[in-house]
């Protein structure tokens, strides 16, 4: 199990990276990447030798995430953001990325869980629509109109983002 601990080590914070931005909250990223690490765990054996374990994790984590948005829990957006992208030519002031923060946060707020996990899966994780879908078990189309939904509700929100985000040029 050295080797487990040693993934674990070394894969933990991008994956609490991407369920910070799934789940918009510190806590239940922590206990979303616990979950799918402790399920990971159980699959080791099989999963190691074909060396997939980081994307069986992350798939465990959007399926999680999914079963989540089913309970329909309350959400709410404690945690902190994490660090914005710095601006070509330099580093934004302090009070600019502050700024920036809370809009971004306030934005996402606005949103559904679902289309924020989309919008990770597509923009933060990279992935394509295709890719997606299979990760959250939703139709192609699915995931299309949730980002086009979303893309659009940040548009109306949060119009200020969309020099800083490129979000006029995308999914439109």
């Amino acid at each position: 199990m050295d080797e487990f601990d040693s993934f674990v080590r070394s894969r933990s914070a991008v994956l609490l990276r991407s369920a910070y931005l799934l789940t918009g909250d510190q806590h239940l990223a922590e206990d979303l990447v616990q979950s799918a690490l402790a399920r990971t765990h159980r699959a080791w054996g099989r999963l190691h030798d074909r060396g997939n374990a980081e994307a069986y994790t992350r798939k465990v984590m959007y399926h999680l995430q999914v079963s989540w948005w089913r309970r329909r829990v309350p959400e709410a957006m404690p945690g902190e953001l994490p660090e914005p992208r710095r601006i070509a030519g330099g580093a934004a002031d302090h009070a600019d990325q502050t700024t920036v923060r809370m809009t971004l946060r306030a934005a996402l707020l606005r949103l559904s869980a679902k289309q924020r996990a989309v919008l990770v899966l597509r923009y933060f994780e990279d992935c394509t629509e295709t890719e997606a879908a299979e990760l959250l078990g939703v139709a192609v189309g699915t995931i299309k109109s949730q980002t086009s939904k979303a893309l659009a509700k940040l548009r109306v929100v949060a119009p200020e983002l969309a020099e800083l985000y490129s979000l006029e040029g995308v999914a439109r």
